[in-house]
């Protein structure tokens, strides 16, 4: 079985280098293969988790070279629980995506462009749920880092190139930050490998230990769109493609995640930084869902409420006690799925109406039913109404802050109830403008999608030079290399092909929607094993012993 941790990461990477090889060739072929690995990768992810309950973790040394020389991949109950629920996101996105016609449509690119930056995406995932050393998790973060900015500015528009920019800065600043730490470990402590670490780390000075955890801290809190870092994410996710949109606010926010609870538990237990977290957790919850109070795009909307609901993972690894950790991984798989479900709604009724701006929309409890269920179910498993697995995460945070007993403790609780009713206001402000009153006049009628030009620095100079053109002129100039002007309507593309609206939607689209739907479901429907399971997982992080052992074998 630990001949099967590597796949994961080598399927998708092998699978990019064919279809390169392929080209813009056999579309159909590459679409099978891409949805073939996956599934396959999902398999493969089930059956990691499933051993891992089992037998304990798994490790395998790469070319058989033992730590710190080797590359060390290790699957315990965590890193199994993590991959099979972004394996499974990650098929569903795709799935949504062929049908929303967005891969390899461009006949003048050299390959296709999304296939292949998809699937590394998924490999640079699976790298760090799987990575046994920070030098492999740093790789991860960068695999990653190189497939997203593909994925961001995916169709080349300006809007999407000038957010793409942000995230790339932002995550280049990290991962040098990355780097410096990985340097300082290394002075040291002799070594990058997880269970070495958690071993020599205990004899380096509490100062240096404290500045080294700070750093990570620091790196993690940004990939994971943590208060105040977080100022990147409102501007630079929603103007992505429906499909990355979802699977980068479900699923690459939470690789942080994972990594900070991976690292303050085998590396820095003791919670010497618990109270900063504390602050830090309360804080995104209240600024995130604040932000999302005062939205009236729908996309912008869901980017403020992924900040405030990191707040609670952060809580719950704050504690770092065994009830707030399995809460918190209860809370992670709740939320990669339900948030990804949201977007992909968000990408459905873009894909109707032609924008997500809830002043312009309306109606679509009558006229779309479905996608009304569609919108319903996450967003009240988001506010967490009982018996979702929403409910289930809150709760298990909830109770294990009132076991703590601290004052922090306590304000976290408070601001977690707070946090969740102004959620449900949030979903009730979207479903009443959206869904429950009549349609505004002027809505967008089927066509092309269409999205407002980003303000810029020469606004200004723009609109007296262009002064006077009518919006259809502005929509037909669109791409000519001539400037918009503020606020004009410009045509938006996957690849450099428009996007047509229709009110029959893809089949394929609302099937993959319906499914992650179930998906979250599940978690409700089978919350007393889930449960079990993350309680499992959490006593073993905190005991480290099944981690150092299944490494060193000793």
């Amino acid at each position: 079985m630990n001949a099967l941790v590597p796949l994961p990461v080598l399927l998708p990477l092998c699978v990019t280098g064919l279809k390169l090889a392929i080209g813009p060739r056999l579309h159909r072929f590459q679409r099978f293969i891409s949805l073939a690995v996956l599934g396959a990768v999902l398999v493969l992810s089930v059956l990691l988790m499933v051993a891992a309950d089992r037998h304990g973790p798994l490790s395998v040394h790469l070319g058989d070279f033992a730590p710190p020389v080797g590359i060390t991949l290790v699957a315990d109950r965590l890193a199994g629980l993590m991959l099979t629920v972004s394996s499974a996101v990650t098929l569903l996105v795709l799935v949504y995506s062929l049908g929303q016609g967005m891969a390899d449509r461009d006949d003048h690119a050299p390959v296709g462009v999304f296939h292949p930056a998809y699937l590394i995406l998924v490999a640079g995932v699976s790298c760090t749920f799987l990575a046994g050393d920070l030098v492999n998790l740093y790789v991860g973060f960068e695999i990653m880092l190189v497939a997203s900015f593909v994925l961001l500015t995916i169709g080349g528009t300006a809007t999407r190139i000038r957010a793409g920019s942000t995230y790339v800065i932002i995550s280049l600043f990290s991962s040098v930050l990355f780097l410096v730490a990985i340097a300082m470990t290394y002075a040291v402590a002799g070594t990058v490998n997880f269970a070495q670490l958690a071993q020599r780390l205990q004899e380096v000075p509490l100062g240096v230990r404290t500045l080294l955890e700070a750093m990570l801290c620091t790196v993690f809190a940004i990939k994971a769109a943590v208060f105040p870092l977080a100022a990147w994410l409102p501007d630079s996710y929603p103007t992505a493609p429906a499909p990355v949109t979802a699977v980068f606010a479900g699923l690459l926010t939470k690789v942080g995640v994972y990594s900070m609870l991976r690292t303050q538990t085998l590396l820095f237990p003791g919670h010497r930084l618990g109270d900063l977290l504390m602050l830090a957790a309360l804080a995104s919850m209240a600024v995130g869902i604040l932000g999302a109070v005062a939205q009236t795009d729908l996309k912008r909307v869901l980017s403020f409420t992924l900040i405030s609901h990191i707040g609670y993972m952060v809580f719950g690894i704050a504690l770092a006690g065994r009830g707030s950790i399995s809460g918190a991984i209860v809370y992670v798989a709740h939320h990669i799925t339900v948030q990804t479900t949201l977007f992909l709604v968000a990408g459905l009724i873009e894909r109707r109406d032609g924008t997500t701006e809830l002043t312009r929309l309306g109606g679509l409890a009558k006229a779309a039913p479905l996608l009304a269920v569609l919108f319903f179910v996450p967003a009240m498993n988001l506010a967490g109404i009982p018996p979702l697995s929403g409910f289930i995460g809150k709760l298990g945070l909830m109770r294990a802050g009132v076991a703590d007993g601290g004052a922090w403790a306590w304000a976290l609780v408070a601001g977690s109830a707070a946090t969740s009713l102004l959620t449900l206001y949030v979903m009730a402000k979207v479903w009443n403008l959206a869904f429950w009153r009549d349609a505004p006049p002027g809505a967008e009628e089927e066509g092309v999608v269409l999205e407002s030009a980003e303000d810029d620095e020469d606004d200004e100079e723009e609109e007296e030079n262009e002064g006077g053109v009518s919006d259809e002129g502005d929509a037909a100039g669109a791409g000519s290399g001539l400037p918009e002007p503020a606020g004009a309507v410009v045509a938006a593309s996957f690849l450099g092909q428009s996007i047509t609206t229709t009110k029959r939607l893809p089949w394929p689209m609302l099937a993959a929607t319906g499914a992650a739907v179930a998906l979250g479901l599940s978690y409700t429907v089978l919350g007393g094993p889930l449960t079990t399971f993350t309680q499992a997982a959490a006593t073993e992080l905190l005991a480290r012993t099944p981690y150092i052992e299944a490494v060193l074998g000793r």
